[in-house]
């Protein structure tokens, strides 16, 4: 794929990095926080978010996922741990992976060919809803979260940089 899939991707890592950062400052209370319309809880929705991702660069890579999310909430700081090596290999497939890679899916009703570039745009749409649903719940109980769209981003790496004063 092109170095915009990657650069993509290094947004996600650093959003998904931003959020689990501000997570890692709430209670255990806050963690169990939820709002209408969202996936689930804070903790939840994070361990889905991480979980998700460990499968896609299964399907990815071959490597088996590091967690499972159905397993007990591993704490946010585990989770970003994972979150940084999964991040990791979804950059360094996101630089060798085309769109007609293809890999077989398993489903309870049958076998099925899957393009690798579904499960590498899944991926970066997955992470948006999920950091979008956290980011509501925080929001709706008055928890500042700071600005992570592609703009901050922008900023955090240097990529905008003002030229001129308009003083």
């Amino acid at each position: 794929m092109d170095n915009l899939w990657i650069e993509a991707f290094r947004y996600h890592r650093w959003a998904n990095l931003h959020l689990l950062d501000v997570c890692s400052r709430l209670s255990d209370e806050q963690l169990q926080l939820t709002s209408p319309g969202t996936y689930g809880t804070i903790a939840t929705t994070l361990q889905h978010l991480v979980g998700a991702e460990q499968r896609y660069v299964a399907r990815l890579t071959g490597a088996a996922p590091a967690t499972n999310e159905r397993d007990e909430f591993p704490g946010v700081a585990k989770l970003a741990q994972l979150a940084t090596d999964s991040a990791n290999r979804l950059i360094e497939s996101a630089a060798r992976v085309t769109p007609d890679d293809v890999t077989e899916l398993n489903r309870d009703i049958g076998k099925f060919k899957l393009h690798l570039g579904v499960v590498i745009i899944q991926a970066l749409h997955h992470g948006n809803d999920h950091r979008t649903h956290i980011c509501t719940i925080l929001g709706h109980h008055d928890i500042p979260y700071g600005e992570m769209d592609v703009w901050a981003y922008g900023e955090a790496i240097g990529a905008i940089v003002p030229i001129a004063s308009n003083s």
